[in-house]
């Protein structure tokens, strides 16, 4: 099969990025990598027609609202067949300086429900608007700014004293 011109590179650039906010969203490495290759597979078949119709912004903002909804999902279709498993890591993963506050963050947005981890994601992690949050999740910016809220709140309840460790990264 023929690649699609201009998607190699396209990916190539994005991928990393991709996973960083998919990684953040679902806090699983293989799952994280599983919602980026599916959100690469879903735009290299509609590719020819992104290409004529986006601009670069707009194709970033279409492979996070694809990533966006499929981790959506997938969360929907997992709910019901998650397993709990009782291994643990022998260590750390990841060193470095701040490896723990990341660590420390992770497992607290990992606390949160699937789309309040989305919007907590996509509005700090990416930087985006309500009104865009809102368009990516296809909500009402009302809806987003009291998901916004109620998650700040949760993410400061289960943080206690070293939130305020998160504004030094």
């Amino acid at each position: 099969m023929e690649s699609a011109p201009g998607f190699e590179e396209f990916a190539a650039t994005r991928t990393r990025r991709l996973f960083q906010v998919a990684h953040l969203m679902c806090g699983d490495w293989h799952q994280a990598q599983d919602l980026v290759q599916t959100t690469l597979a879903k735009m290299y078949a509609v590719w020819p027609r992104l290409r004529r119709g986006e601009d670069e912004p707009g194709l970033d903002a279409y492979a996070r609202t694809v990533l966006l909804r499929t981790y959506l999902s997938q969360r929907r279709l997992r709910r019901s067949s998650e397993v709990v498993l009782a291994e643990v890591p022998d260590g750390p993963l990841h060193s470095g300086p701040g490896s723990d506050l990341r660590l420390t963050l992770a497992a607290a947005l990992g606390q949160l429900p699937p789309r309040n981890r989305a919007v907590v994601v996509l509005r700090y992690l990416e930087d985006h608007s309500i009104e865009a949050v809102a368009d990516m999740m296809g909500m009402s910016a009302g809806a987003v700014k009291s998901l916004n809220t109620r998650s700040l709140a949760k993410l400061r309840t289960i943080l206690g004293d070293d939130r305020e460790l998160l504004f030094r990264l």
